[in-house]
């Protein structure tokens, strides 16, 4: 089966191409570096000839809300009218739990508009919602400013390795199209605040954190069950410890 994996050589991309590769299958990577471009569109009407699945592992270069809104929308257009064009049986995009409750944030309403235009593509699909990755917890803790004494969500969270996410991702590529959405998660669910002490503390950050209900998340204030599914969801096996020995940043813990 050929599948095109656009963003192919990113964090998730890269795992997933080696994954269907190994499972016997054609992964043709789709990124800039291998001429082809969801935002021109240049390349992709020939990347997609004989395609079977397209996976759609791209993301916005830029956070400023008007960016990424253009950039789902454009990349959304051109990824979905050469797919339907090449007659593509199934289109797979990475979302993220939550995104239909955060329109709050641009970034979620580029998602928002990402997903939408895949529904009425007339292509047959399914949407993956993941959890935060683990790999992205400094980042949200970098968001909560500088101090001693940071201020972040209370909110419950349910963190997935981006090991585990490749592992959901490829599954659910050789499988039939859902043509709804498939949640992933981590295994493990506690408070955005909590695990990001636990993060500081195992890193030897003296900095305190500090669950706060109305503190932001990129924007957007969250409710105790936004970032979490809401029903049965497919379960990584990778815990934080386990993640955390993994990352290497072990390894950066000051003397």
């Amino acid at each position: 089966m050929k599948i095109l994996v656009i963003g192919g050589t990113g964090r998730i991309g890269s795992k997933v191409v080696d994954r269907l590769r190994a499972a016997g299958h054609e992964a043709v990577v789709a990124a800039p570096s291998t001429g082809i471009d969801v935002l021109s569109g240049e390349g992709l009407a020939e990347a997609m000839a004989g395609t079977d699945v397209v996976v759609d592992l791209a993301n916005s270069p830029s956070f400023e809300d008007a960016a990424v809104l253009s950039f789902f929308e454009t990349a959304g257009r051109n990824i979905l009218g050469a797919a339907l064009a090449a007659g593509v049986r199934h289109h797979v995009a990475l979302s993220v739990v939550g995104t239909d409750k955060l329109a709050a944030s641009g970034y979620f309403r580029g998602k928002i508009a990402q997903e939408r235009l895949i529904r009425d593509s007339g292509i047959a699909y399914t949407i993956i919602h993941s959890t935060q990755f683990f790999e992205f917890l400094p980042g949200i803790i970098q968001s909560a400013g500088e101090g001693q004494v940071l201020r972040l969500p209370s909110a419950l969270v349910q963190p997935i390795a981006a090991e585990d996410v490749a592992d959901a991702v490829a599954e659910v590529t050789l499988k039939a199209p859902a043509n709804g959405v498939v949640e992933i998660a981590g295994p493990q669910r506690e408070s955005m605040a909590g695990l990001a002490q636990r993060f500081l503390g195992a890193t030897g950050d003296a900095r305190r954190v500090v669950g706060d209900a109305k503190a932001g998340y990129f924007g957007a204030l969250l409710q105790d069950d936004t970032l979490v599914p809401a029903g049965q969801a497919w379960t990584g096996k990778v815990d934080f410890d386990s993640w955390l020995h993994q990352s290497g940043l072990l390894q950066a813990r000051p003397a």
